[in-house]
Protein backbone atom coordinates (compact mmCIF):
# COMPACT_ATOMS: atom_id res chain seq x y z
CA UNK A 1 0.00 0.00 0.00
CA UNK A 2 1.74 3.59 -0.98
CA UNK A 3 1.45 6.61 1.26
CA UNK A 4 0.17 8.55 -1.48
CA UNK A 5 -2.69 6.30 -2.75
CA UNK A 6 -6.10 6.32 -2.23
CA UNK A 7 -6.37 3.35 -0.89
CA UNK A 8 -3.88 4.58 2.17
CA UNK A 9 -6.23 7.87 2.43
CA UNK A 10 -9.09 5.51 3.58
CA UNK A 11 -7.03 3.04 5.51
CA UNK A 12 -5.37 5.16 7.89
CA UNK A 13 -8.78 7.14 8.61
CA UNK A 14 -10.31 3.61 9.10
CA UNK A 15 -7.08 2.34 11.72
CA UNK A 16 -6.99 5.77 13.38
CA UNK A 17 -10.66 5.90 14.61
CA UNK A 18 -10.36 2.04 15.70
CA UNK A 19 -7.14 2.72 17.63
CA UNK A 20 -8.19 5.55 19.67
CA UNK A 21 -12.34 5.36 19.95
CA UNK A 22 -12.68 0.89 20.07
CA UNK A 23 -9.38 0.02 21.77
CA UNK A 24 -7.90 2.54 23.72
CA UNK A 25 -9.33 1.04 26.93
CA UNK A 26 -6.91 -2.19 26.25
CA UNK A 27 -3.15 -1.83 25.08
CA UNK A 28 -2.90 -5.45 24.55
CA UNK A 29 -5.91 -4.66 21.96
CA UNK A 30 -4.21 -1.57 20.93
CA UNK A 31 -1.33 -3.35 19.55
CA UNK A 32 -2.97 -6.56 18.09
CA UNK A 33 -4.96 -3.98 16.13
CA UNK A 34 -1.59 -2.61 15.23
CA UNK A 35 -0.19 -5.80 13.82
CA UNK A 36 -3.55 -7.01 11.77
CA UNK A 37 -3.71 -3.84 10.36
CA UNK A 38 0.80 -3.45 9.91
CA UNK A 39 -0.08 -7.19 8.00
CA UNK A 40 -3.22 -5.79 5.87
CA UNK A 41 -0.97 -2.55 5.18
CA UNK A 42 2.25 -5.13 4.10
CA UNK A 43 -0.04 -7.93 2.21
CA UNK A 44 -1.72 -5.22 0.09
CA UNK A 45 1.30 -5.85 -2.51
CA UNK A 46 1.51 -9.75 -2.23
CA UNK A 47 0.16 -11.44 1.00
CA UNK A 48 2.48 -14.54 0.58
CA UNK A 49 5.06 -12.76 2.15
CA UNK A 50 3.81 -11.83 4.90
CA UNK A 51 4.87 -15.60 6.07
CA UNK A 52 8.47 -14.24 5.93
CA UNK A 53 7.73 -11.59 8.35
CA UNK A 54 5.72 -13.81 10.61
CA UNK A 55 8.56 -16.46 10.55
CA UNK A 56 10.98 -13.88 11.03
CA UNK A 57 9.02 -12.36 13.96
CA UNK A 58 8.63 -16.01 15.33
CA UNK A 59 12.48 -17.07 15.37
CA UNK A 60 13.82 -13.72 16.86
CA UNK A 61 11.31 -13.68 19.71
CA UNK A 62 11.99 -17.22 20.19
CA UNK A 63 15.93 -16.70 19.87
CA UNK A 64 15.49 -13.76 22.50
CA UNK A 65 13.55 -15.97 25.13
CA UNK A 66 16.08 -18.47 24.98
CA UNK A 67 19.11 -15.80 25.64
CA UNK A 68 17.03 -14.93 28.62
CA UNK A 69 18.23 -17.80 31.20
CA UNK A 70 21.25 -19.04 28.46
CA UNK A 71 24.46 -18.53 29.89
CA UNK A 72 26.79 -20.70 28.45
CA UNK A 73 28.21 -18.28 25.69
CA UNK A 74 28.75 -20.81 23.27
CA UNK A 75 25.18 -22.03 23.55
CA UNK A 76 24.31 -18.08 23.29
CA UNK A 77 26.43 -17.32 20.12
CA UNK A 78 24.47 -20.42 18.56
CA UNK A 79 21.09 -18.70 19.48
CA UNK A 80 22.65 -15.64 17.69
CA UNK A 81 23.78 -16.88 14.95
CA UNK A 82 20.60 -18.92 14.02
CA UNK A 83 18.93 -15.38 14.40
CA UNK A 84 21.65 -13.41 11.96
CA UNK A 85 21.98 -16.82 9.35
CA UNK A 86 17.90 -16.80 9.34
CA UNK A 87 17.26 -13.09 8.94
CA UNK A 88 20.50 -12.57 6.42
CA UNK A 89 19.32 -15.97 4.83
CA UNK A 90 16.28 -14.46 3.80
CA UNK A 91 17.73 -11.71 2.64
CA UNK A 92 20.86 -13.20 0.88
CA UNK A 93 18.74 -15.38 -1.18
CA UNK A 94 15.96 -12.66 -2.51
CA UNK A 95 17.76 -9.94 -2.99
CA UNK A 96 21.20 -11.53 -3.87
CA UNK A 97 21.18 -14.72 -5.29
CA UNK A 98 21.12 -13.93 -9.22
CA UNK A 99 23.38 -10.99 -8.28
CA UNK A 100 25.90 -13.99 -7.11
CA UNK A 101 25.18 -16.33 -10.09
CA UNK A 102 25.47 -13.51 -12.83
CA UNK A 103 29.00 -13.18 -11.07
CA UNK A 104 30.10 -16.08 -11.07
CA UNK A 105 28.87 -17.41 -14.45
CA UNK A 106 30.73 -14.08 -15.80
CA UNK A 107 33.82 -15.58 -13.48
CA UNK A 108 33.83 -18.83 -15.46
CA UNK A 109 33.52 -17.67 -18.92
CA UNK A 110 36.88 -15.28 -17.89
CA UNK A 111 38.52 -18.42 -17.79
CA UNK A 112 37.03 -19.76 -20.96
CA UNK A 113 34.52 -22.55 -19.00
CA UNK A 114 31.17 -22.12 -20.12
CA UNK A 115 28.61 -22.80 -17.58
CA UNK A 116 24.60 -22.58 -17.54
CA UNK A 117 23.39 -22.63 -14.50
CA UNK A 118 19.69 -22.23 -13.42
CA UNK A 119 18.63 -18.69 -12.68
CA UNK A 120 15.43 -17.73 -10.56
CA UNK A 121 12.51 -15.18 -11.46
CA UNK A 122 12.51 -14.26 -7.76
CA UNK A 123 10.44 -11.40 -6.60
CA UNK A 124 11.98 -9.24 -3.98
CA UNK A 125 9.98 -8.73 -1.04
CA UNK A 126 9.18 -4.95 -0.16
CA UNK A 127 11.19 -3.64 2.71
CA UNK A 128 12.97 -6.87 3.54
CA UNK A 129 16.31 -5.09 3.99
CA UNK A 130 14.54 -2.49 6.30
CA UNK A 131 12.78 -4.69 8.77
CA UNK A 132 15.49 -7.88 8.76
CA UNK A 133 17.68 -5.06 10.11
CA UNK A 134 14.82 -3.86 12.41
CA UNK A 135 14.42 -7.25 14.24
CA UNK A 136 18.36 -8.25 14.21
CA UNK A 137 18.73 -5.18 16.51
CA UNK A 138 16.65 -6.91 18.82
CA UNK A 139 18.46 -10.36 18.89
CA UNK A 140 21.94 -7.94 19.14
CA UNK A 141 21.08 -6.35 21.67
CA UNK A 142 19.27 -8.78 23.76
CA UNK A 143 22.72 -10.87 23.54
CA UNK A 144 24.67 -7.72 24.57
CA UNK A 145 22.66 -7.51 27.16
CA UNK A 146 21.46 -4.18 26.39
CA UNK A 147 18.23 -5.05 26.46
CA UNK A 148 15.70 -7.59 28.31
CA UNK A 149 14.42 -9.76 26.02
CA UNK A 150 10.38 -9.60 25.91
CA UNK A 151 7.82 -12.05 27.15
CA UNK A 152 4.93 -10.11 25.11
CA UNK A 153 4.76 -11.68 21.65
CA UNK A 154 1.98 -9.14 20.33
CA UNK A 155 4.01 -6.41 21.55
CA UNK A 156 7.41 -7.69 19.63
CA UNK A 157 5.33 -8.52 16.61
CA UNK A 158 4.05 -5.12 16.36
CA UNK A 159 7.54 -3.76 16.94
CA UNK A 160 8.69 -5.59 13.82
CA UNK A 161 5.81 -5.24 11.55
CA UNK A 162 4.97 -1.38 12.47
CA UNK A 163 2.96 -0.25 9.14
CA UNK A 164 4.22 3.57 9.19
CA UNK A 165 7.91 2.33 8.91
CA UNK A 166 7.54 -0.91 8.04
CA UNK A 167 8.83 -0.71 4.54
CA UNK A 168 11.80 1.99 3.95
CA UNK A 169 12.09 3.30 7.47
CA UNK A 170 13.72 4.47 9.71
CA UNK A 171 15.13 1.15 11.09
CA UNK A 172 14.27 1.50 14.43
CA UNK A 173 16.06 0.06 17.39
CA UNK A 174 14.63 -2.45 19.58
CA UNK A 175 15.77 -0.35 22.63
CA UNK A 176 14.39 2.66 21.48
CA UNK A 177 10.52 1.83 19.78
CA UNK A 178 9.68 -1.62 21.38
CA UNK A 179 9.35 -0.31 25.02
CA UNK A 180 6.78 2.04 23.62
CA UNK A 181 4.22 -0.73 22.88
CA UNK A 182 4.40 -1.49 26.60
CA UNK A 183 3.30 1.81 27.82
CA UNK A 184 -0.37 3.41 27.44
CA UNK A 185 -0.96 5.74 24.82
CA UNK A 186 -2.95 8.97 24.83
CA UNK A 187 -4.11 11.07 22.38
CA UNK A 188 -2.78 13.92 22.23
CA UNK A 189 -4.25 16.74 20.28
CA UNK A 190 -1.65 18.70 19.27
CA UNK A 191 0.98 15.63 18.84
CA UNK A 192 -1.39 14.29 16.50
CA UNK A 193 -1.69 17.98 14.37
CA UNK A 194 1.78 17.80 14.47
CA UNK A 195 1.87 14.65 13.01
CA UNK A 196 -0.71 15.60 10.34
CA UNK A 197 1.87 18.46 9.24
CA UNK A 198 4.58 16.62 8.82
CA UNK A 199 2.83 14.34 6.91
CA UNK A 200 1.83 16.96 4.61
CA UNK A 201 5.35 18.01 4.02
CA UNK A 202 6.54 14.61 3.43
CA UNK A 203 3.53 14.22 0.60
CA UNK A 204 4.68 17.59 -0.65
CA UNK A 205 8.09 16.64 -1.07
CA UNK A 206 7.22 13.25 -2.68
CA UNK A 207 4.21 13.95 -4.51
CA UNK A 208 5.61 17.29 -6.19
CA UNK A 209 9.34 17.55 -5.44
CA UNK A 210 10.38 13.55 -5.93
CA UNK A 211 7.98 12.49 -8.56
CA UNK A 212 7.95 15.24 -10.56
CA UNK A 213 11.90 15.56 -10.92
CA UNK A 214 11.62 11.57 -11.67
CA UNK A 215 10.08 12.85 -15.02
CA UNK A 216 13.32 14.65 -16.15
CA UNK A 217 15.97 12.05 -14.23
CA UNK A 218 14.41 9.03 -16.11
CA UNK A 219 14.22 11.18 -19.64
CA UNK A 220 17.77 12.28 -19.36
CA UNK A 221 18.88 8.95 -17.71
CA UNK A 222 17.49 6.77 -20.05
CA UNK A 223 18.67 8.55 -23.53
CA UNK A 224 21.93 9.60 -21.83
CA UNK A 225 23.49 8.94 -25.40
CA UNK A 226 21.75 11.64 -26.84
CA UNK A 227 22.56 14.60 -24.48
CA UNK A 228 24.59 16.94 -24.04
CA UNK A 229 26.76 17.10 -21.09
CA UNK A 230 25.21 20.35 -19.71
CA UNK A 231 22.14 18.27 -19.78
CA UNK A 232 23.47 14.86 -18.38
CA UNK A 233 24.12 17.38 -15.21
CA UNK A 234 20.44 18.77 -15.41
CA UNK A 235 20.02 15.05 -14.58
CA UNK A 236 22.12 14.18 -12.10
CA UNK A 237 20.76 17.29 -10.47
CA UNK A 238 17.03 16.40 -11.18
CA UNK A 239 18.12 12.60 -9.46
CA UNK A 240 19.33 14.00 -6.76
CA UNK A 241 16.82 16.09 -5.68
CA UNK A 242 14.26 13.02 -6.53
CA UNK A 243 15.82 10.55 -4.38
CA UNK A 244 15.86 13.31 -0.90
CA UNK A 245 12.25 13.78 -1.95
CA UNK A 246 11.18 10.65 -2.23
CA UNK A 247 12.84 8.99 0.77
CA UNK A 248 12.93 11.58 3.16
CA UNK A 249 8.92 12.44 2.16
CA UNK A 250 8.32 8.71 2.73
CA UNK A 251 10.48 9.03 6.06
CA UNK A 252 8.18 12.26 7.54
CA UNK A 253 4.96 10.77 6.36
CA UNK A 254 6.45 7.43 7.96
CA UNK A 255 7.06 9.97 11.01
CA UNK A 256 4.35 11.74 11.03
CA UNK A 257 1.74 8.54 11.10
CA UNK A 258 3.27 7.05 13.66
CA UNK A 259 2.96 10.43 15.85
CA UNK A 260 -0.93 9.93 15.26
CA UNK A 261 -1.01 6.89 17.12
CA UNK A 262 1.13 8.17 19.88
CA UNK A 263 4.49 6.79 19.00
CA UNK A 264 7.99 8.82 18.60
CA UNK A 265 9.84 7.18 16.02
CA UNK A 266 13.41 8.54 14.98
CA UNK A 267 14.65 11.14 12.53
CA UNK A 268 15.71 9.85 9.91
CA UNK A 269 16.86 12.83 7.49
CA UNK A 270 18.45 16.17 9.03
CA UNK A 271 18.81 18.40 5.73
CA UNK A 272 21.95 16.18 4.45
CA UNK A 273 22.13 18.47 1.24
CA UNK A 274 23.61 21.69 3.20
CA UNK A 275 26.35 19.61 4.73
CA UNK A 276 29.89 21.46 4.99
CA UNK A 277 31.56 18.15 4.46
CA UNK A 278 30.97 14.17 2.83
CA UNK A 279 31.29 13.31 6.80
CA UNK A 280 28.29 15.71 7.98
CA UNK A 281 26.42 14.87 4.62
CA UNK A 282 26.68 10.96 6.39
CA UNK A 283 25.51 12.02 9.76
CA UNK A 284 22.69 13.81 8.20
CA UNK A 285 21.38 11.31 5.65
CA UNK A 286 19.61 8.19 6.20
CA UNK A 287 20.55 8.18 9.98
CA UNK A 288 19.08 4.98 11.39
CA UNK A 289 20.71 3.26 8.40
CA UNK A 290 24.31 4.74 8.82
CA UNK A 291 24.07 4.40 13.06
CA UNK A 292 23.33 1.14 11.78
CA UNK A 293 25.89 -0.08 10.53
CA UNK A 294 28.00 2.09 13.22
CA UNK A 295 27.12 0.47 16.05
CA UNK A 296 26.52 -2.94 14.52
CA UNK A 297 28.91 -3.42 12.09
CA UNK A 298 32.04 -0.77 12.72
CA UNK A 299 32.38 -0.28 15.87
CA UNK A 300 32.35 -3.84 16.18
CA UNK A 301 35.57 -3.80 13.86
CA UNK A 302 37.55 -1.73 15.79
CA UNK A 303 35.94 1.77 14.57
CA UNK A 304 38.37 4.62 14.04
CA UNK A 305 41.10 3.08 16.81
CA UNK A 306 43.82 1.38 15.73
CA UNK A 307 46.40 1.51 12.87
CA UNK A 308 45.63 3.84 9.93
CA UNK A 309 45.68 0.78 7.80
CA UNK A 310 42.75 -0.17 10.28
CA UNK A 311 40.82 2.68 9.46
CA UNK A 312 40.91 2.69 6.01
CA UNK A 313 39.88 -0.97 6.24
CA UNK A 314 36.89 -0.30 8.27
CA UNK A 315 35.46 2.75 6.88
CA UNK A 316 35.90 1.09 3.38
CA UNK A 317 34.08 -2.08 4.51
CA UNK A 318 31.12 -0.34 6.25
CA UNK A 319 30.62 1.97 3.14
CA UNK A 320 30.83 -1.01 0.43
CA UNK A 321 28.41 -3.38 2.74
CA UNK A 322 25.90 0.16 2.62
CA UNK A 323 26.24 0.21 -1.08
CA UNK A 324 25.38 -3.69 -1.40
CA UNK A 325 23.00 -2.94 1.08
CA UNK A 326 21.48 -0.49 -1.28
CA UNK A 327 20.82 -3.49 -4.23
CA UNK A 328 22.88 -5.99 -5.98
CA UNK A 329 24.68 -4.31 -8.71
CA UNK A 330 28.27 -2.72 -9.27
CA UNK A 331 27.20 0.28 -9.41
CA UNK A 332 25.98 0.47 -5.79
CA UNK A 333 29.60 -1.29 -4.12
CA UNK A 334 31.37 1.94 -6.36
CA UNK A 335 28.60 4.33 -4.97
CA UNK A 336 29.61 3.16 -1.58
CA UNK A 337 33.21 3.06 -2.38
CA UNK A 338 33.37 6.39 -3.65
CA UNK A 339 31.93 8.24 -0.79
CA UNK A 340 34.25 5.85 1.72
CA UNK A 341 37.20 7.83 -0.48
CA UNK A 342 35.64 10.90 0.15
CA UNK A 343 35.14 10.33 3.66
CA UNK A 344 38.71 9.01 4.15
CA UNK A 345 40.55 12.13 4.49
CA UNK A 346 38.39 13.80 6.86
CA UNK A 347 38.70 10.74 8.86
CA UNK A 348 42.66 10.22 9.01
CA UNK A 349 43.49 14.19 9.40
CA UNK A 350 40.61 13.67 12.53
CA UNK A 351 38.36 16.25 11.00
CA UNK A 352 35.24 13.88 10.80
CA UNK A 353 33.51 15.30 13.36
CA UNK A 354 34.43 18.64 12.79
CA UNK A 355 30.98 20.49 11.62
CA UNK A 356 28.49 18.93 14.00
CA UNK A 357 26.04 21.97 14.21
CA UNK A 358 23.55 23.62 12.31
CA UNK A 359 25.01 25.93 9.46
CA UNK A 360 24.83 29.09 9.95
CA UNK A 361 23.44 28.35 13.22
CA UNK A 362 21.10 31.48 14.40
CA UNK A 363 21.46 33.10 10.78
CA UNK A 364 20.02 34.37 7.66
CA UNK A 365 22.92 33.15 5.00
CA UNK A 366 25.70 31.00 5.80
CA UNK A 367 29.23 32.47 5.48
CA UNK A 368 31.54 32.12 2.18
CA UNK A 369 33.25 29.79 3.41
CA UNK A 370 30.35 27.79 4.85
CA UNK A 371 28.99 28.11 1.65
CA UNK A 372 31.38 27.25 -1.11
CA UNK A 373 32.44 24.34 1.64
CA UNK A 374 28.59 23.15 0.80
CA UNK A 375 28.86 23.79 -2.44
CA UNK A 376 31.54 21.07 -2.94
CA UNK A 377 30.09 18.56 -0.42
CA UNK A 378 26.73 19.10 -2.95
CA UNK A 379 28.58 18.46 -5.84
CA UNK A 380 30.63 15.66 -4.67
CA UNK A 381 27.24 13.83 -4.03
CA UNK A 382 25.47 14.46 -7.31
CA UNK A 383 28.46 13.05 -9.30
CA UNK A 384 28.51 9.66 -6.94
CA UNK A 385 24.54 9.68 -7.16
CA UNK A 386 25.14 9.04 -10.91
CA UNK A 387 26.89 5.66 -9.91
CA UNK A 388 23.44 5.10 -7.85
CA UNK A 389 21.45 5.90 -11.20
CA UNK A 390 22.99 4.43 -13.22
CA UNK A 391 21.56 1.03 -14.78
CA UNK A 392 25.25 -0.48 -14.51
CA UNK A 393 28.85 0.52 -14.50
CA UNK A 394 28.68 0.90 -18.34
CA UNK A 395 25.99 3.18 -18.57
CA UNK A 396 27.56 5.14 -15.45
CA UNK A 397 30.70 5.74 -17.26
CA UNK A 398 29.66 6.69 -20.54
CA UNK A 399 27.12 9.05 -18.91
CA UNK A 400 30.05 10.55 -16.62
CA UNK A 401 32.26 10.78 -20.14
CA UNK A 402 29.19 12.56 -21.41
CA UNK A 403 29.43 15.35 -18.21
CA UNK A 404 32.71 15.91 -19.18
CA UNK A 405 32.90 16.48 -22.78
CA UNK A 406 33.10 20.33 -24.41
CA UNK A 407 29.31 20.29 -24.53
CA UNK A 408 29.05 20.38 -20.60
CA UNK A 409 29.51 24.12 -22.07
CA UNK A 410 26.35 24.42 -24.31
CA UNK A 411 22.59 25.05 -23.63
CA UNK A 412 20.76 22.08 -22.25
CA UNK A 413 18.45 20.44 -25.08
CA UNK A 414 15.89 17.72 -24.57
CA UNK A 415 12.33 17.84 -24.99
CA UNK A 416 10.50 19.59 -22.14
CA UNK A 417 13.29 21.70 -21.41
CA UNK A 418 11.06 24.64 -20.58
CA UNK A 419 8.96 22.99 -18.15
CA UNK A 420 12.67 21.75 -16.14
CA UNK A 421 14.38 24.79 -16.31
CA UNK A 422 10.50 25.54 -14.44
CA UNK A 423 10.94 22.66 -12.62
CA UNK A 424 14.79 23.93 -11.25
CA UNK A 425 12.29 27.09 -10.05
CA UNK A 426 10.29 25.25 -7.76
CA UNK A 427 13.19 23.29 -6.49
CA UNK A 428 14.62 26.74 -5.38
CA UNK A 429 11.59 27.58 -3.13
CA UNK A 430 11.69 23.61 -1.98
CA UNK A 431 15.13 24.50 -0.56
CA UNK A 432 14.31 28.13 0.89
CA UNK A 433 11.85 26.79 2.80
CA UNK A 434 14.32 23.75 3.85
CA UNK A 435 16.77 26.59 4.74
CA UNK A 436 14.42 28.44 6.75
CA UNK A 437 13.54 25.36 8.86
CA UNK A 438 17.14 23.42 9.20
CA UNK A 439 16.93 23.67 12.80
CA UNK A 440 13.95 21.88 13.23
CA UNK A 441 12.89 18.32 13.13
CA UNK A 442 11.47 18.88 9.34
CA UNK A 443 11.33 22.03 7.86
CA UNK A 444 7.79 22.99 8.46
CA UNK A 445 7.53 21.83 11.85
CA UNK A 446 7.49 26.08 13.22
CA UNK A 447 6.80 28.10 9.60
CA UNK A 448 3.48 29.63 10.38
CA UNK A 449 2.98 28.91 13.62
CA UNK A 450 2.93 32.71 14.85
CA UNK A 451 1.15 33.70 11.56
CA UNK A 452 -2.83 34.66 12.42
CA UNK A 453 -4.98 31.48 11.38
CA UNK A 454 -6.37 32.45 8.15
CA UNK A 455 -2.29 33.05 6.55
CA UNK A 456 -1.39 29.64 8.57
CA UNK A 457 -4.36 27.72 7.10
CA UNK A 458 -3.83 29.47 3.35
CA UNK A 459 -1.03 27.91 3.57
CA UNK A 460 -1.90 24.36 4.35
CA UNK A 461 -4.18 24.76 1.74
CA UNK A 462 -1.43 25.68 -0.82
CA UNK A 463 0.51 22.60 -0.11
CA UNK A 464 -2.44 20.66 -0.77
CA UNK A 465 -3.34 22.31 -3.52
CA UNK A 466 -0.02 21.66 -4.88
CA UNK A 467 -0.20 17.79 -4.24
CA UNK A 468 -3.56 17.61 -5.78
CA UNK A 469 -2.35 19.37 -8.59
CA UNK A 470 1.12 18.78 -9.55
CA UNK A 471 1.23 14.90 -8.09
CA UNK A 472 0.29 13.59 -11.51
CA UNK A 473 3.31 12.03 -12.31
CA UNK A 474 3.15 9.55 -9.69
CA UNK A 475 5.57 7.26 -9.22
CA UNK A 476 6.54 4.60 -6.47
CA UNK A 477 9.10 5.27 -3.40
CA UNK A 478 12.49 4.53 -5.03
CA UNK A 479 13.69 2.80 -1.34
CA UNK A 480 10.76 -0.22 -2.25
CA UNK A 481 13.67 -2.08 -4.27
CA UNK A 482 15.75 -1.83 -1.52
Amino acid sequence: MLFNSIDFAIFLPIVFVLYWFVTNENLNLQNALIVAASYVFYGWWDWRFLSLIIFSTVVDYTVGRKLKNEENQLKRKLLLWTSILVNLGFLGFFKYYNFFLDNFITAFSFFGHDIQPNSLNIILPVGISFYTFQTLSYTIDVYRRKLKPTKDFIAFSAFVSFFPQLVAGPIERATRLLPQFYTKRTFEYTKAVDGMRQILWGLFKKVVIADNCAVFANQIFNNSADMNGSTLVLGALFFTFQIYGDFSGYSDIAIGTARLFGFDLMKNFAFPYFSRDIAEFWRRWHISLSTWFRDYLYIPLGGSRGSNLMKVRNTFVIFVVSGFWHGANWTFIVWGALNAIYFLPLLLTKNNRKNLDVIAQGKHLPSLREFSLMLVTFALTVFAWIFFRAENMGHAISYISGVFSLSLFDFPQFEGVGKALAMMLLLLIFLLIEWNGRSEEYAIAKLGLTWKRPYRYAMYYAFVFAILWLGVNQQEFIYFQF
